[in-house]
């Protein structure tokens, strides 16, 4: 069962494109942990302050696994550093989903 997890963010709508260079810092650093980036999302017209990212999994276990590789990461650490820096992410939710076959 294939399980994807859609993260929604609420971003400071003045700092998109500083979130969207956090994005895509993590184009190669989610993969080298062990998820399978589905992409991110920027507002582009109507609300400027939402954005989404969608990582898939091939269970929870990996799921869990991936968690654990993704603290020890240097360079994950250093954009989560970055975001909170910033202050790019004013809310995060996250909503696992799994895959109708």
């Amino acid at each position: 069962m294939t399980l994807t997890v859609f993260i929604r963010y609420q971003i400071d709508p003045f700092q998109r494109e500083a979130f969207a260079d956090y994005a895509r810092r993590w184009s190669t650093i989610i993969p080298s942990c062990g998820g399978a980036l589905d992409g991110y999302w920027m507002p582009h017209e109507g609300t400027n302050n939402i954005a989404f990212g969608l990582i898939s999994f091939d269970s929870l276990a990996h799921y869990e696994a991936y968690r654990s590789r993704l603290k020890a990461d240097q360079a994950g650490a250093a954009n989560f550093r970055l975001a909170e820096e910033k202050r790019l992410i004013l809310a995060e939710e996250r909503t696992f989903l799994r895959r109708l076959e």
